[in-house]
């Protein structure tokens, strides 16, 4: 098929197969080997990013080590300098408290040849130039814990340094996992209330939902499958449907039925205030780290 003298065909095969085989040689490292590591790491080898002999990755313990070798067949060091020396793109997969010791640690080799992926909020870009006292290629990002189950959402923003190759690069390797998408700095506190944070909100209303079928008689697993498989097949319509959230709303909302009953309580409750004030605080909170 063509359109406009183009092989559109021919243009899709080429293009999953840049999405799948982006460079079996790309060296990444990890320092941190927790559940976000561990997720990024899935999604890049089931996608084909890099080989899992190209994965080295590095843990203050010995027991997160030896397991995340024996799950993911990765490599791994003995020290976080050794993954830095020996990756092309380091990702520091620690929590915002130990940046400056790792960073402290690292320093020294983290020459200008090497890219790193920085997954902490509230350290920004100006931060992390001056934790390492040198000019450094990195891209802050902001994932979400739904990348354990490959549905993850991740902002990023590369400083300068990085080129528009390199970011390509990054892009992929966080697409691995779930949706990536390129935000401005600014927007990064906003990213980590709306999507880093947000699954626990979701999460506390789902239990919500499930303890309240369960109050009207229905077995608790079975609450929990009707709630989770309610809010899942929402968010499906608001992606893939592109209409407005409101009128998704107007849509279930029946003229004295159960559902508008139902909204007119939440209301009543300050359901939306409530939501809006928690984000409030979880972007204030980042600002503050």
């Amino acid at each position: 098929m063509t359109e406009n003298g183009i092989d559109v065909k021919a243009v899709m095969m080429e293009s999953k197969s840049r999405d799948s085989i982006p460079g079996a040689n790309l060296k990444i490292g990890f320092i941190g080997l927790g559940n976000m590591a561990s997720a990024m790491i899935g999604g890049i080898l089931k996608h084909g990013v890099t080989t899992k002999e190209n994965i080295l990755g590095y843990d203050t313990l010995l027991s997160v080590r030896k397991e995340a070798q024996a799950r993911l067949g990765i490599l791994t060091a003995g020290s976080d300098t050794e993954v830095v020396v020996n990756s092309q793109i380091i990702v520091l997969a620690v929590k915002p408290q130990f940046y400056m010791d790792v960073i402290e640690e690292i320093r020294n080799v983290a020459s200008i040849e090497k890219l790193f992926i920085t997954i902490a909020p509230g350290k920004t870009l100006d931060w992390l130039k001056n934790a390492f006292h040198h000019n450094v290629k990195i891209v802050r990002c902001m994932p979400n814990t739904p990348a354990l189950v490959g549905e993850g959402m991740t902002g990023a923003c590369p400083n300068e340094l990085v080129s528009e190759e390199e970011f390509e690069k990054v892009m992929r390797i966080l697409n691995s996992f779930g949706k990536a998408r390129h935000v401005p700095e600014r927007l990064m506190d906003a990213v980590v209330s709306v999507s880093g944070s947000s699954p626990a909100y979701v999460f506390m209303m789902i239990e919500a939902m499930a303890d309240a079928a369960v109050a009207d008689g229905m077995p608790r697993q079975e609450a929990y499958r009707f709630a989770a498989q309610a809010v899942y097949g929402s968010a499906k319509m608001v992606l893939e449907t592109g209409r407005h959230p409101a009128d998704l709303k107007d849509m279930v909302c029946s003229p004295a039925g159960t559902t508008i009953e139902a909204v007119r309580v939440l209301e009543e409750k300050g359901f939306r205030a409530a939501i809006m004030d928690a984000m409030r605080a979880c972007t204030e909170k980042s600002k503050s780290l």
